[in-house]
């Protein structure tokens, strides 16, 4: 499959402190990647360079490359506000804005200066159903989006993304703060979206990332350990530290 995101000897301190130790790796195109491993080992850190928010942490330095279509969106003059148009992220609990549910998947448009009322309304139609959402709301898209459970506001969060048409799609453990029912829907929402949008996701969860990755990484002490298909690291890993991790032997 061809990488979408190629990583090359990335290296990324927190001040003094060495978070992320030599990784490279591809992220395939069209595919869901799972980023596994023990609290602290560098996961979330890891998916928060494909699109330079730890740019907005104070002391934080980054050697290496991450290449994205090509492009190293490290180099000088690289444009982020572009790259992260591009590459759109889902935080581990929902973030809904205070006002109502159209608004809240329009808000990237309409601040990018989109004012067609029409057009408007058709991405957050088109936005909702590619997001599993649109026949729950369709009804409702003028309350505010404070009153929508977890688990719907999630997913708008991911309908909000999806509106400003990114190609890959980030999400750090969107299912930590819901509840079986709600990951479940999620789960099946991001096994849908993986046929148009590459989707990188951090998970504490192993049992969610043999169900919903194709491939999967393992990240210990800020160094990548294995990077293979999900089944392989699962069933089959090549290093005795990811066995004794995917079978519960520490962590």
């Amino acid at each position: 499959m061809e990488p979408k995101i190629t990583v090359k000897g990335l290296k990324l301190w927190y001040g003094d402190k060495l978070a992320l130790d030599d990784v490279s790796m591809n992220i395939p195109e069209k595919a869901v990647t799972a980023i596994i491993g023990p609290s602290g080992c560098g996961k979330s850190t890891l998916i928060k360079c494909f699109n330079r928010m730890n740019d907005l942490v104070k002391g934080c330095k980054v050697a290496g490359e991450v290449t994205f279509d090509g492009s190293n969106i490290y180099e000088k003059g690289a444009d982020v506000i572009d790259l992260r148009r591009r590459v759109g992220m889902v935080f581990q609990r929902p973030t809904p804005f205070p006002f109502s549910i159209s608004d809240n998947v329009s808000y990237g448009c309409r601040m990018a200066g989109l004012k067609d009322r029409k057009k408007i309304d058709a991405i957050v139609e088109r936005s909702l159903k590619k997001a599993a959402l649109y026949e729950e709301l369709k009804e409702r898209l003028h309350e505010s989006a404070m009153n929508l459970s977890g688990g719907q506001q999630q997913r708008m969060c991911i309908a909000r993304t999806i509106a400003m048409e990114p190609e890959v799609i980030l999400m750090d453990e969107p299912c930590s703060a819901l509840d079986p029912i709600a990951t479940k829907k999620i789960e099946d929402l991001i096994k849908e979206i993986r046929k148009e949008f590459t989707v990188v996701i951090v998970t504490h969860n192993m049992q969610q990332a043999a169900r919903v990755s194709d491939f999967t990484v393992f990240m210990l002490m800020g160094k990548l350990v294995e990077f293979n298909e999900t089944r392989k690291v699962f069933e089959n890993p090549d290093q005795p530290e990811t066995e004794r991790y995917v079978t519960g032997k520490f962590g």
